[in-house]
Formats: C-alpha cells, sequence, structure tokens
C-alpha cells in the first residue's frame, strides 16, 4: 500500500466489485466501448487470482472512497531477459482528477516493476486523450511506436 497525500493506492480486494465495476465501466465509456458481463466477471477474477502471469489490480481511495483503478501485467520480451510491465487500464473518476489519483497509480505500478525486476512499464493511449497524455508527458516518455491490430 502506498500514500501519496490523501490518495491511498492498495491491492484490488473482493469487496471492491461494485465500485471496481462502475469505474471500469466508466474508463471503457471514454474509450467508446463494452464488454459482455462474462468479461466483467473473468476480469475481475483473474484481477483478485495468484497467477503471476495474470493481470494484477491497485485500487486508489480518496476519502476512503474508491475513486481510481490500474491494472497491469508481467510479460515476457524477446529483447530482454527480464519481463516488463504492460499497464493496460489506468482511470480516475472524473469528480478526483487533478487530485494526484492517476500518478499515484502510475507510481504504485512502477514500485511494482521495481519490486519484480522489470525494467519498463510501457502503456497505450488514445491520441485524443489530452488530458490524461499531460500527466503522462510527465511521468513517462512517450514512443514514436503506431499500434497496429487485425482488421
Amino acid at each position: 500500500m502506498s500514500q501519496t497525500n490523501d490518495v491511498v493506492v492498495r491491492a484490488l480486494r473482493g469487496e471492491d466489485e461494485e465500485q471496481w465495476r462502475a469505474l471500469w465501466t466508466g474508463y471503457l465509456t471514454f474509450y467508446e466501448s463494452s464488454v459482455r458481463e462474462a468479461v466483467y466477471q473473468s476480469t475481475f477474477a483473474r484481477l483478485l487470482g495468484d497467477d503471476p502471469q495474470d493481470f494484477h489490480g491497485l485500487v486508489a481511495e480518496v476519502d476512503g472512497k474508491v475513486a481510481g483503478l490500474v491494472h497491469y501485467l508481467f510479460h515476457r520480451h524477446c529483447w530482454r531477459v527480464e519481463n516488463v510491465c504492460y499497464l493496460q487500464d489506468l482511470y480516475a473518476d472524473p469528480s478526483v482528477r487533478g487530485k494526484g489519483v492517476g500518478r499515484a497509480l502510475i507510481e504504485a505500478v512502477y514500485a511494482a516493476a521495481d519490486a519484480a525486476g522489470a525494467p519498463t512499464v510501457y502503456w497505450l493511449t488514445q491520441e485524443f486523450n489530452s488530458t490524461a497524455r499531460q500527466l503522462y508527458d510527465r511521468i513517462g516518455t512517450v514512443t514514436p511506436f503506431i499500434k497496429y491490430q487485425r482488421s
């Protein structure tokens, strides 16, 4: 668990499901996406599981209320011996933006990566996500990679 100002970052717990679901729905809606109920259930179960190759989940609390989430994964990389860390989902409730929630969550992932011996943490965002990119430009380095995926 880590604490920055009034933000407390801790591991996701079973009793967080309702707040986690509301936040993840907000995240998916922002990216104009949605998932089936089975995906909510399997994702939450994986986040709480003990498989080191599965996703990990952290939440940020502000004034005792879950107000942000982050999902991350360690995976092998062909260019390194060590695993690297992929930060897949990061979201803060709009009512707490500007209070350090996003930064605290990213820094908690950085700490988890350091503890796991993963030298790199990377993530993707939409080009239009200008608010988040202001934070990302301060806490990370933009790369020249362009994402492609199967049509």
